[in-house]
């Protein structure tokens, strides 16, 4: 039976020899689990979650064919026998929840973060520091076997099939474009001879694992880099492939050294499916295709229009392991939506972290975040109905627990309804979406507009306070002068903000008031063209690695000079996966950036400072005051000098750089234990 809403979303797949029950890929991504303590029961709990969450096919995070293609030292490889039944607990957790499980097989090769990576040339990756050796004839020879015995392995382990990572910059594509691969032997020089390589590994593959056994290629359909593949040398390959026994074709976006952003916030929904419906002319197996898909209109979308067969979501699954069954079950408003933010999954991987996700800080923690049993019904008190206070109260109320919420702002959110109006930060409104509907379902009493003191709290039991921050006063001389803004004036109460403009302070906020004083109001955040056009990438694809060179400098509508105090780059402190996407931005927009200066004074004219010993005015309409925030703890300290028992969560914790992420896991944590 077709389902009503989404038809071709929930409409199996046939592979012939298997079925996959809907059309939805838990794309690879790499945890942090693979070599954490007890990480084999850690994975099998959380990949068994999405099993049962309904995810049709699951990718696991990328698993070395042999020590000298791991990601960095010690990191998961399939090597041999006493690997594959290590592997055997996720393999049956995830079967028992009626879902399938692929794993992807990965080679570093020049990404590997140790001394002993192997390239098809001697050229170091500009994220890497280490340089890789150049692989002999013999060694690529033997790789190729050690993949065909990764693969038998995970048969063993009782996997369903192997996703062969051909994209993204690892070891393949390094073999299949000119720019990382210089040889001249039977493994270089003509196209032919360069994707040699993947060609003969999928033909080892499917000879090591026979017919029945799902083969996936990750193929880079788009480079992003300076000597990319041509169009037409990625059809090549494709067909290859096909022809060598790919059972289902895996787009893969961007090397991870491109400049281009693929998958950060600022990226329109579904921006790059237009890549793989290109492919659908070219080859007769399934296609997938992939990036910012994270809700089910937008994957219906892409498969009633035929721009492929399948649709991966990866971090959809982290922000919530139940997304397809509430797609299936008509509880969209129930999705606790991927925002694309990347501060707990990617950022945390590149930091040696645990992966988890900001908008559900379960993810990747199953069986260490986990409620403690109700011993006794409390009546609590939230106020504030920021992330904090919106995770604590609905999480204590799930569990059982009567709760009111106060805030004294007319809706909820805190800080996330400045957050929403940044361009490139819209999918903040998933998120209040997502708690509000969390906030009836839980049956949490929410009282707006409604500012409280400790005595009005003295008969609940126990008392959260979340009441966020206030901004740092930094105390410049004629601060008082009505040029001077505060970023609540900007974004809270949208005062009028001149063509010329200085921001103090250069951390996420005043990134963000930045990003949000450079774009026009009537700009359209969906528009692929303009998106495409700003970052160099030609839709077209008549250049090779489809980037046409320079990104494109944007009409502004203001004049904007950032400053900051410390010295070293501006916004340091940002994500660095996206970091360096809000410098380019704000760069693409002629945003002045100086660092390294002391504010001197404020008056009619302008800014005072001084910069390398020497003062100068920075003439403009308006300066708007991003310096940071404190904790605003007055509230809890007087319900603390009542005598009643009161916890103190999020920003009025501690007011870092605006993290919601510390602040929803902290909640979560103390409502869990509650």
């Amino acid at each position: 039976m077709a389902h009503s809403t989404y038809p071709h979303l929930f409409e199996p797949l046939d592979l012939g020899f298997t079925q996959l029950k809907n059309r939805v890929l838990m794309g690879s991504m790499h945890t942090g689990l693979e070599e954490a303590k007890d990480g084999f029961d850690k994975m099998a709990a959380f990949y068994a979650e999405r099993a049962k969450g309904g995810a049709g096919l699951i990718v696991t995070g990328g698993v070395a064919p042999n020590w000298q293609g791991w990601l960095k030292p010690f990191s998961i490889r399939m090597t041999k026998k006493s690997h594959a039944k290590k592997h055997k607990v996720i393999t049956d957790a995830v079967h028992a929840e009626g879902g399938k499980i692929c794993m992807q097989i990965l080679h570093a090769g020049r990404y590997g973060y140790h001394p002993f990576s192997l390239a098809p040339s001697r050229i170091k990756a500009p994220i890497n520091p280490f340089k890789p050796f150049k692989m002999s004839s013999r060694r690529i020879k033997a790789t190729i076997k050690d993949y065909a015995k990764s693969a038998r392995l995970a048969k063993e382990a009782g996997y369903d099939g192997v996703e062969i990572m051909g994209s993204e910059g690892y070891l393949i594509n390094q073999f299949i474009v000119k720019h990382t691969n210089k040889r001249n032997d039977e493994w270089g020089g003509s196209y032919e001879n360069r994707i040699k390589f993947p060609i003969e590994i999928v033909k080892a593959v499917r000879e090591a694992v026979g017919s029945d056994f799902i083969l996936i290629f990750r193929l880079s359909m788009l480079d992003l880099i300076p000597n990319g593949s041509t169009w037409e040398e990625i059809v090549m390959l494709g067909k290859e492939l096909e022809k060598a026994g790919v059972n289902i074709i895996n787009t893969g976006i961007g090397w991870h050294e491109a400049r281009v952003p693929t998958i950060v916030t600022s990226v329109p929904r579904a921006a790059f499916t237009w890549v793989t419906e290109r492919m659908k002319k070219e080859v007769d197996i399934p296609l997938i295709t992939t990036n910012r898909i994270n809700m089910p209109q937008t994957a219906e979308e892409i498969l009633s229009n035929g721009q492929a067969d399948m649709v991966s979501m990866a971090r959809p699954f982290l922000a919530d392991p139940e997304i397809i069954n509430k797609s299936e079950q008509g509880r969209e408003d129930e999705i606790n939506t991927c925002i694309a933010c990347n501060q707990a999954c990617l950022d945390h991987v590149f930091k040696n972290i645990t992966s988890s996700c900001l908008v559900n800080p379960k993810a990747c923690h199953e069986t260490e975040l986990v409620a403690q049993p109700l011993q006794e019904v409390k009546n609590l008190a939230v106020v504030g109905a920021g992330p904090a206070g919106l995770a604590f109260s609905t999480e204590a109320a799930k569990k059982g627990h009567k709760v009111t919420l106060f805030d004294a702002s007319s809706e909820i959110g805190g800080q996330f309804n400045m957050a929403k109006q940044i361009p490139g930060k819209e999918e903040f409104y998933e998120t209040l979406r997502y708690f509000k509907k969390q906030i009836e379902l839980t049956k949490v009493e929410l009282k707006l507009n409604t500012k409280v003191s400790a005595a009005d709290l003295k008969d609940y039991d126990e008392v959260v306070i979340a009441t966020g921050v206030s901004p740092r006063d930094p105390k410049i001389p004629g601060q008082e002068n009505e040029k001077v803004l505060s970023y609540i004036e900007v974004l809270k109460e949208h005062k009028p903000v001149g063509e010329k403009v200085a921001i103090i302070g250069a951390g996420g906020i005043g990134f963000d008031v930045a990003e949000y004083l450079t774009h026009n109001e009537e700009e359209n955040r969906d528009d692929l063209q303009a998106f495409f056009k700003e970052w160099g990438v030609d839709m077209d694809f008549e250049t090779r690695g489809g980037i046409e060179g320079k990104p494109l400098e944007v009409e502004a509508p203001r004049k904007i000079t950032m400053l900051q105090r410390s010295e070293g780059k501006m916004g340091a402190k940002l994500g660095k996966t996206t970091g360096w996407v809000h410098r380019n931005s704000l760069r693409n927009r002629q945003v002045q950036m100086i660092t390294n200066v002391q504010y001197d004074k404020i008056d009619d004219k302008g800014l005072y400072i001084t910069k390398d010993g020497k003062q100068e005015l920075i003439e403009v309409d308006n300066i708007i005051l991003c310096a940071g925030q404190l904790p605003d703890k007055s509230l809890f300290n007087s319900v603390v000098e009542s005598g009643q028992k009161a916890h103190l969560i999020g920003g009025a914790f501690e007011a870092a750089e605006l993290d919601a992420k510390k602040a929803i896991k902290q909640a979560t944590k103390l409502a869990l234990e509650i």
